[in-house]
């Protein structure tokens, strides 16, 4: 799968921050597909003792949710911790493991944010602006923004904003759970990203294509100690 963006990612705090503001003028937040047939789910995990991080994809057909295809990729980190700057510290492995994958999905979605960041710039829409691909954030924890707390029953939500932007919406995908934080990352809008998240759902609080990513990320990294 082509990269069809790229930047320098061993920047300084500096950098990071002025390289986010040239590519937040890049964002397109309109429905840039006609129909899924394929949809991935992305994720990374890192070491507690060390830099070591691991970043899984996993392509699905739609709405199916058969697993298509699996890639992954193992490295250290080498740009620290900061909120607001996670992309660049998990980007550059997802990279690697992206180029990696064959069949290529019409959407990705994303464990962490699309535009519900300081910046409108979080991990679903900086990939998505480097992938040029349509993405979703799918997040477990809110980073910024106000909201009211959804009705208890599935599929109920509110709209997460920002100084009265909406940046996205905070989802009950089960009963009685507690909710997600869904958010357009690139070439989409809110309303298709909450009715793919709805898609995606087998049961879990969590969509199957991020949920998958998950266990292959921390199966990697429990295998590799």
């Amino acid at each position: 799968m082509k990269q069809v963006f790229s930047h320098p990612w061993n920047l300084s705090l500096q950098e990071a921050i002025k390289l986010q503001e040239e590519l937040k003028k890049k964002i397109v937040l309109k429905k840039g597909f006609s129909e899924i047939k394929r949809i991935a789910g992305a994720d990374i995990s890192f070491s507690k003792k060390s830099n070591r991080a691991y970043a899984g994809v996993i392509v699905f057909s739609f709405p199916e949710l058969e697993i298509l295809e699996e890639q992954h990729a193992i490295g250290s980190s080498i740009f620290p911790y900061i909120p607001g700057l996670l992309t660049f510290r998990e980007g550059p492995l997802l990279s690697e493991a992206f180029k990696k994958i064959k069949t290529e999905p019409d959407v990705i979605i994303f464990d962490g944010q699309g535009i519900a960041h300081p910046k409108r710039l979080g991990l679903a829409t900086h990939m998505g602006i480097l992938l040029d691909k349509p993405t979703i954030g799918c997040a477990k924890s809110k980073l910024i923004g106000t909201y009211q707390e959804p009705e208890k029953e599935k599929g109920s939500y509110s709209f997460l904003k920002d100084e009265g932007e909406v940046i996205g919406a905070v989802l009950r995908t089960e009963k009685n759970t507690s909710c997600i934080f869904v958010s357009p990352g690139h070439k989409i809008d809110l309303e298709s990203s909450i009715e793919i998240v709805l898609g995606c759902l087998r049961g879990r609080k969590i969509p199957e294509p991020t949920r998958q990513a998950h266990l292959l990320v921390n199966r990697l990294r429990v295998e590799d100690r």
